[in-house]
This record gives C-alpha cells, sequence and structure tokens, in this order.
C-alpha cells in the first residue's frame, strides 16, 4: 500500500491552538493514541469553527459533517505534552472542502501529525448534503476553487 504523504503550504493555516496530552489519551504503547488523537483534532477543528464565528449546527439544521479523515503521524506524543494544533481550509467545491491541520511540539519543535478533514455541509433535518452557504466561502477568501 502507498504512504500517505499530507504537505500543505503555509499561508494555507489562518487559527492555532493548544491542547496538553493528558495521561488518558496515552495507550499501552506510552505514548498518545489514535482515538485520542483524533479526539484532539476534533476539539481543534471545533474551536477553529467557532473562532471564525461559524455554527456547529445553524437555526435550518445545517451544518458541517466530516467525510473522511486522512493522518500522518511523525513523532509520538507523550502525557502533559502541550501541541500545538494549526487549522486551515482549502480545496473548496460545491458542497465543502478540507480542513487541514498541522500538529506540533513548541518544546523540541518537533512536526506530531499533519492531518486533513474532509468535510461538507449537511441539513440534518432533510438528511441531505447542500451547497456550501456564501457566509462560509466568504470567511475564507484565500481558498481558490477546486475544479
Amino acid at each position: 500500500m502507498a504512504r500517505l504523504k499530507l504537505e500543505f503550504p503555509d499561508e494555507l493555516f489562518c487559527f492555532s491552538t493548544q491542547l496538553t496530552v493528558r495521561v488518558t489519551d496515552i495507550n499501552a504503547a506510552n505514548h498518545l493514541g489514535n482515538d485520542s488523537m483524533v479526539s484532539m483534532l476534533s476539539e481543534a477543528r471545533a474551536r477553529f469553527l467557532y473562532e471564525s464565528g461559524i455554527q456547529e449546527v445553524d437555526a435550518e439544521g445545517t451544518g458541517i459533517i466530516v467525510t473522511d479523515l486522512a493522518t500522518m503521524y511523525r513523532a509520538e506524543a507523550h502525557a502533559r505534552d502541550v501541541l500545538v494544533f494549526e487549522v486551515g481550509v482549502m480545496d473548496f467545491n460545491k458542497y465543502g472542502g478540507d480542513i487541514i491541520f498541522r500538529v506540533t511540539r513548541p518544546k523540541d519543535r518537533t512536526l506530531v501529525a499533519m492531518a486533513k478533514y474532509g468535510f461538507v455541509f449537511y441539513n440534518y433535518q432533510r438528511s441531505q448534503v447542500v451547497p456550501m452557504p456564501e457566509e462560509f466561502r466568504a470567511k475564507f477568501p484565500r481558498v481558490n476553487e477546486a475544479h
């Protein structure tokens, strides 16, 4: 199987937040577990959306739903490590795009992981994919449409 390779231009990252690895995030191998990394990515995504003024689900029942997740691990993280999650968006299309992540440990400037969430806008009341709201697209003018 071909190895996953994720690389994103620096200028696409527009938000940053810190999270600390908890003791409960550690697996049997004594490092940050995959399940906990996914949870931390989700928290960073939620903070990014909140700080961007984007509701998880709006009054009409439309919100973002994750369609796929790719993660490339580069280094271990351990209990009490402070990690910086840089977040951005790219590859917009009619219905969604990608939320991208770069996870580093500032203490030693180590790249811990790169990740990408595919997403679409979804109306939970109608149970269907809907076009990306213009208000969302307008918040990120530097993202080019994928054709």
